[in-house]
């Protein structure tokens, strides 16, 4: 015989747990937050005012620098053809308006900066000799690394240049706690971060946005976004390719910069250094550029055209781009020649100085092992 169903007691709605005061908190502020947030975006700022009213003696200045760090590379490479420098080396070829834009509006000797393995070109813009620099890249004892740093790892702390990093995305976290110290020390500093579009997919980057947000740290963020992860293109890496919104799930404000105008990204730098040094935490500018030569000095750069490479050389460049807003605006063929003569001969100075340099003692290998002072 079978048994008589089990009675069923009626299905009630399971409760909503309560939430705790923090959690209605958060709630209750959540609309007018947003707002907030998207109030505080500078990209619409940016948008605006795109153009630096730099006087004709920055512009000169900006074309000098930009000049130097080319003609720089320049003989960088032709000394890695030579067998004088050794090692990886990572030219900044195109993408000089990047690191002069932005460096020129720092505080130099006061805000702090690091980036990646292509450094060269930053170390210049923060005004450092190019013969300690090239005596550097060439292994000599008179390097601004005793010769030990070699082209991806010198720095130098009387400049505020903390390197210099070849381990792609590592710089990130540390210009975190170079950020931190500023806040620390309420010095009023500002740390200016640089990693590549590829760098800008290791995870490290993105704990570091956390903190940095969370924290309201005094960073720029800067994503040089050349178009290459060495030989793989931004879209075949990247499911966002627009860098500068990488940073919206923390509550980061985002810039997009043309960073082949050198003026455009000056005044996308004065904005963000205005809204950092204000207090409110970090921002995230992507500059938006591009390099002529392979990623490294043994990359042939078979994965783009010749034609792509020259229709940036010839429509985008920012240094010509400079020089003919020069011209415009009344200056001299003759004068704009004197500078690049002034570049030629210190660029070749400076060569000299590295090859005539000796090499580090031997003792040199037993110091900067340890931390010895604080």
């Amino acid at each position: 015989m079978a048994k008589p169903a089990r009675p069923r007691a009626p299905r009630t709605t399971k409760p909503a747990a309560a939430k705790t005061p923090a959690v209605q908190s958060s709630d209750a502020i959540a609309a007018e937050d947003e707002a907030a947030f998207a109030l505080r975006s500078l990209q619409q700022s940016h948008a605006n005012n795109k153009q630096y009213e730099a006087s004709d003696d920055e512009l000169l200045r900006f074309y000098e620098q930009m000049v130097l760090i080319r003609r720089f590379e320049e003989k960088a490479g032709q000394l890695y053809g030579l067998g004088l420098i050794g090692g990886f080396c990572h030219l900044y070829i195109g993408q000089e308006a990047v690191a002069v834009g932005l460096q020129s509006a720092l505080k130099e000797g006061h805000d702090s900066v690091i980036t990646g393995y292509r450094d060269h070109g930053h170390m210049l813009a923060y005004g450092i000799d190019p013969k300690v620099i090239m005596a550097e890249l060439t292994g000599r004892g008179a390097g601004i690394s005793r010769g030990k740093g070699g082209s991806m790892h010198m720095f130098s702390t009387e400049h505020k240049f903390y390197g210099g990093h070849g381990i792609v995305g590592a710089q990130v976290p540390l210009g975190a706690g170079l950020a931190f110290a500023h806040k620390y020390r309420e010095d009023g500093g500002v740390c200016m971060a640089y990693f590549g579009d590829g760098a800008a997919n290791q995870g490290q980057v993105y704990e570091t946005f956390n903190m940095a947000a969370l924290w309201k740290l005094p960073i720029i963020f800067v994503v040089e976004n050349n178009g290459y992860a060495m030989g793989t293109a931004v879209k075949r890496g990247s499911a966002e390719t627009h860098f500068y919104r990488r940073g919206t799930a923390f509550r980061i404000p985002g810039m997009d910069v043309n960073g082949m105008d050198v003026l455009e990204v000056r005044q996308a730098a004065e904005v963000a250094l205005e809204f950092v040094r204000a207090g409110n935490g970090p921002v995230l500018m992507e500059l938006n550029t591009y390099r002529y030569r392979g990623h490294s000095m043994s990359d042939p750069a078979k994965y783009r055209s010749r034609e792509e490479v020259q229709e940036m050389r010839e429509k985008h460049d920012p240094i010509e781009a400079a020089k003919q807003e020069l011209l415009k605006r009344g200056v001299t063929e003759d004068r704009i020649k004197d500078i690049d003569k002034k570049i030629r001969q210190q660029v070749a100075e400076a060569a000299d100085f590295a090859e005539s340099s000796p090499e580090p003692a031997m003792d040199e290998l037993y110091t900067d092992v340890l931390v010895e002072k604080y």
